[in-house]
C-alpha cells in the first residue's frame, strides 16, 4: 500500500514568514544598532508611547516579561535617558515608567530607520498590498491559535461516543 500523494496545491506560509522574519530581524538590528537600541528596547518604547505612564509591573505583563528581565530592560533605557522610572505617589512600593522627550525622539528615529529596512524587505509589494499584509498579520497575531493536534484530538470520538 502506498502513501497518499502530497497535495501540492496547499501553500504553507510558515516557512515564508520565518524567512522574511529572519531577513527583517537582521536588517532591523543593523538599523537599530547605530541608535543604541535593540528590538526589545523598541517594543518597550512603543508601548510607553502608546499607553503613557504605566506601572513597571503592568509593562512587564504587557511585554510578557518576568520581573528580572523588565528591570534589566528598563535599566538599559534609563541609562540612555529614554525612560524615567519613579515611585508611584499613590503606592510607594510601585514604580511607574514613562517615556522621556529624548525617548520619543529616539523612537521616532528608530521608526524611520525601520521604515527604510521594511522598504528594503517588502519593496516589491504595492502600498495597498503592504497594508493588507499588515492587517492580516496583526489579525493573525491577535487570534487564538488552534493546533493540528488540538483539531485531531477534538475529532477523535471519546469512549462515551463510540
Amino acid at each position: 500500500m502506498s502513501a497518499a500523494p502530497l497535495d501540492r496545491s496547499e501553500h504553507r506560509s510558515g516557512p515564508l514568514l520565518d524567512h522574511l522574519a529572519r531577513r527583517m530581524r537582521l536588517r532591523s538590528e543593523s538599523a537599530l544598532t547605530p541608535l543604541g537600541l535593540r528590538p526589545r528596547h523598541l517594543v518597550a518604547l512603543t508601548v510607553l508611547r502608546d499607553v503613557g505612564e504605566i506601572s513597571q509591573q503592568s509593562l512587564a505583563s504587557t511585554l510578557a516579561m518576568d520581573g528580572t528581565n523588565i528591570v534589566g530592560l528598563l535599566n538599559d533605557l534609563e541609562a540612555m535617558q529614554l525612560v524615567e522610572r519613579r515611585r508611584s505617589p499613590e503606592d510607594r512600593r510601585r514604580h511607574v515608567v514613562e517615556l522621556t522627550d529624548d525617548g520619543a525622539k529616539r523612537l521616532n528615529e528608530a521608526e524611520c530607520a525601520l521604515a527604510s529596512a521594511e522598504n528594503e524587505i517588502l519593496g516589491t509589494l504595492e502600498p495597498d498590498e503592504r497594508e493588507k499584509l499588515y492587517l492580516l498579520l496583526r489579525r493573525a497575531a491577535s487570534a487564538t491559535t488552534v493546533t493540528c493536534t488540538t483539531v485531531i484530538l477534538d475529532d477523535v470520538p471519546s469512549d462515551d461516543n463510540r
